[in-house]
């Protein structure tokens, strides 16, 4: 983990205004609470077995996140083994738990051992409605909820109001009051349909901050259907959150959650925020959750994509040697290889590097030629080529 030197940042120095970085609190780091084997498995499509729930929360825990939400016990025998399985293993990260504000979900935690359980009900009049909750209702569930699970074993409980960025604020600080009255811990703020826009974030976290005083834990929870969830992430920590929770690549019903590492990244490299979390392992846990869940991020994707770090651009190329010029931070922050490949948009400088990195020494004179038969091979064949493609093109224009 640790800090990034800032010599491996290469960043506006606009971000250093004091209008862009006034208001957050850095001698607090900010911690990550992973959902993506609960909240990341309700994307479509995605089925982690157990084995895979295992393999992916010991790597998480590896990337230096502090808590890991193992699952919903009561949605399968198999969700309840992965739970039971990931408590065993005695991870470095606190396990946490998932249950609705029903006596049976919190029992199957309560008889796996969990010890640490978040606990969630709907505050928005328009959720409330779609259950057919009145208010009252809420507030006797959450107060029996919070209080059934601190007399049983819970050591800690963070209730979790869904759709608090759309509830009636009177209400929903009747609600955190009442759960933090009954035993309650913790308190998550959560955009259920990320609906909210990131100023408004950080207002209702400052609001939420001024109901339930400094002492109290305080997490973000937030989705990215308008494609804000890191933005909005980084406004809940400068309004005052303490936690962010997210997943491994976004992953989460419709747009998806907040991806923690971004929000990582964006947090330590533009507002130099301190953070608990080691992203030279970002890649090898992404890469470990696209294969159980059977998908594949875009090359582009911010963090974890296969591209960042390969230049196909001629123009771009020219200017490897000087990798501040074309990247605003360092490969090594996330572990990754910087690269030239061969396309299309390729330029001679894609041709000079690609030979030194081959070893193969080959006249500047022939170079040209080199690459107008690259250029015409890729695009025929609508892709990249590779070494193997490349050295036969060398071969024949000896």
């Amino acid at each position: 983990m640790g800090t990034i030197s800032a010599d491996r940042i290469w960043t506006s120095s606009l971000n250093a205004l004091e209008r862009v970085q006034a208001g957050f609190d850095r001698s607090r780091t900010i911690r990550f609470y992973d959902t993506t084997l609960r909240d990341g498995e309700q994307s479509v499509g995605v089925c982690f077995s157990a084995e895979q729930k295992f393999a992916i929360a010991c790597k998480i825990a590896e990337l230096g996140v502090s808590r890991i939400e193992s699952g919903f016990p009561r949605v399968s025998d198999e969700d309840t083994r992965a739970v039971a399985k990931i408590l065993a293993a005695k991870l470095p990260s606190e396990i946490w738990g998932f249950a609705r504000c029903v006596q049976a979900d919190i029992d199957a935690h309560i008889e796996l051992g969990t010890r640490y359980t978040l606990i969630e009900i709907s505050t928005s009049e328009l959720k409330m409605k779609a259950y057919g909750f009145t208010r009252q209702q809420v507030l006797e569930r959450v107060r029996a909820s919070v209080r059934h699970a601190k007399s049983h074993g819970i050591e800690r409980v963070n209730f979790f109001a869904v759709d608090s960025t759309r509830s009636d604020l009177a209400f929903l600080r009747e609600t955190y009051l009442a759960a933090l009255d009954a035993g309650a811990d913790e308190i998550s703020v959560v955009d259920t349909i990320g609906a909210c826009a990131p100023e408004a974030v950080e207002y209702l976290i400052a609001e939420v901050r001024s109901w339930i005083g400094p002492s109290v834990a305080l997490h973000w929870h937030g989705h990215n259907d308008f494609g804000l969830a890191t933005a909005s992430a980084i406004a809940a920590v400068r309004g005052g959150a303490d936690w962010i929770q997210g997943t491994i690549n976004g992953m989460g019903e419709r747009a998806g959650n907040a991806d923690i590492c971004e929000v990582a990244l964006a947090l330590q490299c533009l507002y130099d925020v301190p953070v608990e979390i080691d992203l030279t392992k970002a890649r090898e846990v992404s890469r470990l959750v696209q294969q159980a869940g059977n998908y594949t991020v875009d090359g582009w994707k911010p963090v974890v994509g296969e591209h960042l770090y390969t230049r196909e651009s001629g123009a771009v190329a020219a200017q490897f040697h000087i990798p501040e010029a074309i990247e605003p931070y360092a490969a090594d922050i996330v572990a990754a290889e910087r690269r030239i490949v061969l396309g299309k948009k390729s330029g001679l400088a894609n041709i000079r590097l690609k030979l030194e990195e081959l070893g193969l020494e080959v006249p500047v004179e022939r170079h040209a030629a080199i690459l107008e038969q690259v250029k015409a091979q890729a695009t025929a064949a609508r892709r990249l080529l590779d070494d193997r493609e490349f050295v036969a093109i060398v071969a024949a224009t000896d």
